[in-house]
């Protein structure tokens, strides 16, 4: 089980030499560069290859099946990978950020557990068949699992530590529920089996329309909590000293949280790793500092993500491979070396 470590020397906060703000703005361009490259592939590439003169028509003249294939399913796709790719990877800096530690991830405090117990619920219950009717319901369950985990683990004075155990807690206790459901109903366990891998086939404009709101409120709120939870990350007694507001800096952090995983996990189902992968290796050329880590992480997480849906899309053509599956085929090896390398879990 992860556990919280010492906070480190945040020497790195203070302001940095004019070469090395540089640097970092200059590496922060390429990403958004590699961003655009990446969507561009994402656009051009998919389970049914087109020529570039195709794709071009499709996007800028509407022939008829280019047009349905590249605007209404790839375009599509891909504004919904880069706006699901920068809510995981701000989430889970944000939370890495809020309990501490460099290997939480958006999972560690029951968010995603809420948003599929709230879908099973709903497939089941209430006949909800549609993706767009997911959608609430699943906001819905990681808002109401946020709500909870915050006052379990946040009443009486939240710490790093309880709002951890509180969202494993209840995590088990959710996914329990979750499989006992599935495996008394079949039905549910048909409808679940594909949202639950985490995919962006889900995407097109109602979808996005109804996610995008939350997002961009996750997105505004994640940033502007950037130096707060800088003195967070310091302990608290230092960021007492500083005159930072502990209490409200976490439930702000953690409504931001809620906001961009809750609804990321909505639209696309939960997508393990991009949160903890991507905030964790840019904290590595960053510095700890968060008014670089958050943007970098914006940036690179829709990187990961859309880069691993291309890759699924070409190596099973004529179907495809959900993103969820390579994110987690490529994030095992990639967590296991974090682990070793930085040991911060404990067996």
């Amino acid at each position: 089980m992860l556990v919280d470590s010492p906070p480190e020397p945040r020497a790195e906060t203070a302001p940095a030499p004019p070469t090395r703000r540089a640097a970092r703005a200059l590496g922060l361009l390429l990403s958004v560069l590699l961003l655009v490259l990446v969507a561009l592939a994402s656009i051009a590439i998919g389970a049914k290859a087109l020529s570039p003169d195709q794709v071009w028509h499709g996007l800028f003249h509407d022939t008829g099946t280019y047009g349905d294939v590249v605007v209404d399913e790839r375009l599509a796709r891909t504004v919904l990978g880069l706006l699901v790719g920068a809510a995981l990877g701000l989430s889970g800096a944000v939370l890495q950020a809020l309990t501490r530690n460099p290997l939480a991830d958006p999972g560690l405090l029951g968010i995603n557990a809420g948003a599929s117990a709230a879908v099973v619920t709903a497939v089941t219950y209430a006949g909800v068949t549609s993706l767009t009717g997911y959608v609430w319901f699943a906001f819905l369950g990681a808002s109401a699992v946020g709500a909870l985990v915050w006052f379990l683990g946040g009443s009486r004075g939240a710490t790093p530590v309880r709002l951890a155990l509180a969202g494993t807690a209840i995590s088990a206790a959710l996914y329990g529920y979750l499989q006992a459901v599935m495996i008394m109903d079949g039905a549910a366990l048909a409808k679940m089996r594909f949202w639950t891998v985490g995919s962006l086939a889900s995407a097109g404009c109602p979808t996005i329309r109804q996610v995008l709101p939350f997002l961009a409120v996750g997105m505004v709120l994640a940033l502007v909590l950037a130096r707060p939870l800088n003195a967070v990350e310091m302990g608290d007694d230092t960021a007492r000293a500083l005159g930072a507001h502990l209490d409200r800096t976490r439930a702000l952090a953690m409504l931001a949280a809620v906001l961009l995983c809750g609804a990321a996990t909505a639209a696309c189902g939960p997508i393990v790793f991009v949160g903890l992968m991507v905030p964790h290796v840019v904290r590595s050329f960053t510095g700890p500092d968060l008014r670089w880590i958050l943007p970098y992480a914006a940036v690179l997480a829709p990187v990961l993500l859309l880069g691993a849906d291309v890759v699924g899309r070409v190596v099973a053509r004529p179907a495809e491979l959900q993103v969820g599956i390579v994110t987690a085929i490529v994030g095992g090896p990639v967590f296991i070396f974090l682990v070793r390398r930085r040991r911060t879990a404990q067996l």
